[in-house]
């Protein structure tokens, strides 16, 4: 039934995970993050398997809200880059959106707006990560100037971390303290924590945590860590072996002969490249699974495909099935063999290649 290449995406493992989010905390509140189609995971159907357990998902921006909330979707959500311009609020208003504030200029456009209802904001304070948000000494006024403001509801405060990824940095304990001195006296709740924060930093929890990569099974740190152990992979990216070639010790592989076979090879070609979203930068060496059986990429990763070293490997031919990452094999490996994230491998992942859910 035509080309193999496929991702397979588990629900069940993205519903689990997001439990797990949800107890390690005490009791706090999770917007369950699904910007940029879910992580490549597919927003619609992610946020439809969710919706029963989440109380708010996140998105980037408006059109990704929309996406989600036409597809039927009822649960809050949040714009995490909040809104744009003033003709934006309408709509946020009327499909029960929540969005982030994150300077001045936004809460100008939400004083003067004529809505059908007060809306949910997200009043983000730049507290080190130096993207978005409002300087401490203006936060206070800022949070003054929507809570007098008629078009506003609840209020949340919230900042973003930099470095909760790398649990030796100071700098997440002095973003943490500078948040928590600019906010003392107020009374609202906090959202601090991202997926790394969720699974290393308990003291950062507090109202609202803000799982996201962690909710699609991918550790956000690079060295092993007791909880994010525990992630399920949700997506299981997978093709076939197309043609086998047994080539000689000097011949050459794939563009630019860049691979020369050291000894006779068993070269197997699969039908997934960089079209598919499969990474260019995944040379030689970058692990795959053919039937249960580790190997490896051999040779440049072209547009529509790529070759794998079979030699020594049992009962392997054209139509075996190749695990490019997923439960068999992480993805966090492969995007250090590729000098990158997970992030980027999942949401990079195009439409050509059919999402089948599980």
């Amino acid at each position: 039934m035509g080309r193999a290449t496929r991702a397979i995406i588990d629900l069940s493992a993205i519903c689990q995970n997001y439990r797990l989010a949800k107890s390690l905390t005490a009791g706090a509140d999770a917007v369950a993050v699904i910007k940029a189609d879910a992580y490549g995971h597919g927003a619609v159907r992610v946020a439809l398997s969710m919706e029963p357990e989440v109380p708010a998902f996140g998105v980037a921006c408006i059109e990704e809200a929309i996406e989600i909330r036409d597809a039927g979707v009822q649960k809050p959500i949040l714009l995490l880059e909040g809104f744009f311009t003033a003709d934006e609020l309408a709509t946020i208003a009327e499909k029960n959106f929540w969005t982030a504030i994150h300077r001045v200029e936004q809460i100008a456009m939400l004083e003067e707006a004529q809505l059908v209802t007060p809306v949910n904001v997200w009043l983000k304070l730049d507290s080190g990560m130096h993207r978005l948000g409002l300087d401490a000494p203006d936060y206070r006024q800022a949070y003054e100037r929507l809570q007098a403001c008629k078009n506003v509801s609840d209020i949340v405060l919230m900042s973003h971390l930099a470095c909760a990824d790398e649990l030796d940095k100071p700098h997440t304990v002095q973003q943490a303290a500078l948040f928590d001195q600019t906010v003392e006296g107020i009374s609202a709740p906090h959202s601090i924590a991202n997926s790394p924060a969720t699974l290393a930093w308990p003291d950062l929890h507090r109202d609202w945590i803000r799982p996201g990569l962690m909710l699609y099974g991918a550790s956000p740190f690079e060295e092993p860590q007791l909880n994010a152990d525990k992630l399920l992979a949700a997506m299981t990216l997978e093709s076939e072996v197309i043609a086998v070639h047994d080539l000689k010790a000097g011949e050459a592989v794939g563009y630019a002969a860049s691979y020369v076979c050291e000894e006779n090879t068993r070269v197997g070609t699969v039908a997934i490249g960089y079209g598919d979203g499969y990474s260019r930068h995944a040379g030689t060496g970058t692990p795959v699974i053919v039937n249960g059986q580790r190997t490896k990429i051999i040779g440049r990763v072209s547009m529509d495909m790529c070759a794998i070293d079979l030699t020594g490997l049992e009962n392997v031919d054209v139509g075996s099935k190749v695990e490019l990452w997923g439960a068999q094999l992480s993805v966090n490996e492969v995007a250090r063999h590729c000098g990158t994230i997970p992030y980027t491998l999942f949401t990079g992942i195009t439409r050509r290649v059919p999402r089948h859910y599980i």
